[in-house]
């Protein structure tokens, strides 16, 4: 069952909550671990898919936004360890490390070693946070809290 770790941001902005997450995702790809990053929504997704482009000059990041049918289009691409953003459940390969930018837990728990979540200020993020917080408790997952 995976390690679960709340980054707790003093920030209402969006966008530092997601700037935030790019540095975890650069992170860690420059640790060797090819994360999935769980969004809500293709809007979402794309606004990761653009950000992880800019938000570090210098930075690069090989990252797909994932489909199921480009998955499967181009699976012996996305072979050369690559950071996939989606809305669906993190394909085969890409489940050790999650960071959970959706208000959902992750599908397939078993799967996943390490779930990242990165709540900002706002009483929406952190009451779905606190949603999520609860199911992983009732599931007896280890869970660390990191306010920055």
């Amino acid at each position: 069952m995976p390690e679960v770790s709340f980054y707790l941001l003093p920030s209402r902005s969006q966008q530092e909550r997601y700037l935030f997450a790019c540095k975890l995702i650069e992170k860690a790809y420059r640790s060797g671990h090819f994360c999935y990053v769980l969004t809500d929504s293709a809007e979402q997704s794309e606004i990761m898919d653009n950000l992880l482009w800019t938000f570090r000059a210098g930075s690069f990041i090989p990252h797909e936004r994932y489909t199921s049918e480009t998955f499967a289009c181009s699976r012996a691409e996305w072979e050369r360890h690559v950071i996939l953003i989606g809305t669906q459940k993190a394909p085969e390969g890409w489940q050790k490390t999650v960071i959970n930018l959706s208000s959902q837990c992750p599908q397939d728990l078993e799967q996943i070693e390490r779930i990242l979540e990165i709540l900002d200020d706002s009483e929406e993020t952190k009451e779905a946070g606190r949603q999520r917080y609860r199911q992983y408790h009732q599931l007896g997952l280890a869970i660390a809290t990191h306010k920055i």
